[in-house]
C-alpha cells in the first residue's frame, strides 16, 4: 500500500534554518581571517627581528674593522716610540669586547633565522637561507581617527562579533518559530478488496495529523537565544572597545619611536661619526689621548646601536598598527 506523508514547517523554520547556517558560515570565515591576521603579525615581527639582527651584526663587523685599523696605527706610533707599550695592550685588549659583540650578534642572527624557519615551516638549513629587506623607518603618520575608522570598517574578530549578534537574533525568531505546531499531510492508495464491499477492490485515503504542543511551547529555548542575544552585544561593544585600545596604543607607541628617530637622523648620527672621527685624526697625530679616542669609539658604537635598535621597534609597531587596523596601512 503506497502512501504519501508531507511534514508542512510553519512560521519560515527552514528559511530560519538556513539563514542561521549561512551566518554561522560567515562568523567561521571571519574567524579564518582574524587568525590569517594574527599569523601574519607574527611572521611580520620575526621577519623583522631577524634584519634587525643582520644589521647588528653587519654593525659589530664595521667596528671590528675600524678598530683593527686603529690597531695597526697604534703599533706604528709604538715602532715610532710615539705610544707607550702598555697603551697599546690596553687597545690590543680591548679587541676582545668587539669579538664578543660580533660572537653575540651571529647567535642572535641564527637564532632568529630559526625561529622564523620555524614559522615558516621551512626545512632549509640555516646557514643556506638569507633574508633581505628594507630596514628604514618612515614618519608619514595619518590621523588617529584614520586608523580608528579604518579598524572598525576591516578588523576580522570585531566583523565576526558583529555577525554573531546576527545569527543569535535569527536563532531567537528560529526559536519562536519551533513553538508552533507542523501539521503532516497524508495520502495512500490500496488495492485489497473490502471485507464489508466485495466490489470495493480500490481504496484512496488522506488525512492530517495536527500535534497539540499545549504545554510545549520551547520556552526554554526561547529565553536562552534571547539571552545569546544581549551576550552577542555586549561581546560587540567589548570587542569594539579592544579595537579602539589596540590602536590606540599602538598608535601612541609608533608615535613616540617617531620622535626619538628623527633626532637621530637629523643630528645625532652624524654628531657622533664626527666626533669619532676628529677624534681619532687627533690620536693617530698625538693630539688626543687614549681615553679620549676610547670614549670617543664608544659614544658612537652606542648611538649606532640605539639608532639600529629605533628602527627595529619602528617596524615592529608598525606591524602591531597593520594588525590593530586589519589590513596594511604602513609598509
Amino acid at each position: 500500500m503506497p502512501s504519501i506523508n508531507y511534514l508542512h514547517e510553519r512560521e519560515h523554520k527552514r528559511e530560519l534554518r538556513q539563514q542561521s547556517a549561512k551566518e554561522g558560515t560567515q562568523i567561521a570565515g571571519s574567524q579564518h581571517e582574524d587568525l590569517e591576521r594574527n599569523l601574519l603579525f607574527n611572521l611580520r615581527a620575526m621577519f623583522v627581528g631577524t634584519l634587525e639582527a643582520k644589521a647588528i651584526l653587519d654593525l659589530a663587523k664595521a667596528d671590528l674593522e675600524y678598530y683593527d685599523k686603529i690597531i695597526e696605527i697604534s703599533r706604528a706610533r709604538l715602532k715610532a716610540g710615539d705610544l707607550a707599550q702598555i697603551d697599546l695592550d690596553r687597545i690590543e685588549l680591548l679587541r676582545v669586547q668587539y669579538e664578543a659583540e660580533i660572537e653575540t650578534a651571529t647567535v642572535n642572527l641564527r637564532t632568529s633565522k630559526i625561529e622564523l624557519l620555524q614559522l615558516l615551516n621551512d626545512r632549509t638549513p640555516v646557514d643556506q637561507f638569507d633574508v633581505a629587506g628594507s630596514f628604514d623607518w618612515s614618519d608619514d603618520l595619518k590621523p588617529l581617527e584614520d586608523y580608528r575608522q579604518i579598524a572598525l570598517d576591516n578588523r576580522p574578530d570585531l566583523r565576526a562579533a558583529i555577525e554573531t549578534i546576527q545569527q543569535s537574533d535569527t536563532n531567537h525568531k528560529l526559536a519562536i518559530s519551533n513553538g508552533s505546531a507542523d501539521p503532516t499531510f497524508s495520502a495512500w492508495y490500496s488495492y485489497n478488496p473490502s471485507f464489508n464491499n466485495p466490489n470495493d477492490h480500490q481504496t484512496i485515503g488522506a488525512g492530517v495529523n495536527i500535534p497539540l504542543r499545549i504545554f510545549d511551547k520551547n520556552q526554554g529555548e526561547k529565553k536562552r537565544t534571547l539571552l545569546d542575544i544581549d551576550k552577542s552585544r555586549s561581546t560587540a561593544d567589548a570587542a569594539k572597545a579592544q579595537v579602539f585600545s589596540d590602536v590606540d596604543s599602538t598608535y601612541e607607541q609608533l608615535r613616540s619611536n617617531i620622535v626619538l628617530l628623527k633626532p637621530y637622523k637629523a643630528k645625532y648620527n652624524d654628531q657622533a661619526l664626527r666626533v669619532r672621527d676628529t677624534v681619532t685624526f687627533a690620536y693617530e697625530h698625538g693630539g688626543a689621548s687614549l681615553m679620549d679616542f676610547l670614549n670617543a669609539q664608544s659614544d658612537y658604537r652606542v648611538v649606532q646601536l640605539a639608532y639600529v635598535q629605533l628602527i627595529g621597534s619602528y617596524l615592529t609597531f608598525a606591524g602591531q598598527l597593520n594588525l590593530a587596523v586589519g589590513r596594511e596601512v604602513i609598509q
